[in-house]
């Protein structure tokens, strides 16, 4: 029989994060689609609304965090399907920086296009 491989030590810290993450986004992508996809059809999105939605400290705030536990539950399987896959010494020291790098731009980006979209600020 095969051997049994993960890079994520059982009950380890990313290993908790990724399904904790997991769980999070299973729950605000089904708000999202029911905000965004059936309560208000794509016709009836608009720059205004979004930015009435996004001046709402509650939405605003999870939107935020739903950027940031995307971003680190997509990097952090990304990461260690790569690992899995064989990758180790000087190429995973590099991918996992370029990893990083990549993950704080999306993120402070985003934020700023969040802020953008506000009246809260």
């Amino acid at each position: 029989m095969a051997e049994y491989y993960s890079s994520f030590e059982p009950q380890g810290t990313r290993w908790f994060l990724q399904r904790v993450t997991a769980a999070f986004l299973v729950v605000v992508l089904a708000f999202h689609f029911l905000l965004l996809h059936f309560v208000n059809h794509a016709a009836e999105i608009t720059f205004a609304g979004t930015t009435a939605r996004m001046s709402q400290v509650g939405y605003f705030a999870t939107m935020v965090l739903f950027l940031v536990t995307a971003t680190f539950h997509g990097v952090n399987g990304v990461y260690n399907a790569l690992v899995n896959q064989g990758l180790e010494g000087t190429p995973e020291t590099a991918v996992k920086w370029l990893l990083v790098v990549a993950s704080v731009l999306l993120v402070v980006q985003g934020v700023r296009v969040a802020v953008a979209m506000t009246t809260l600020v």
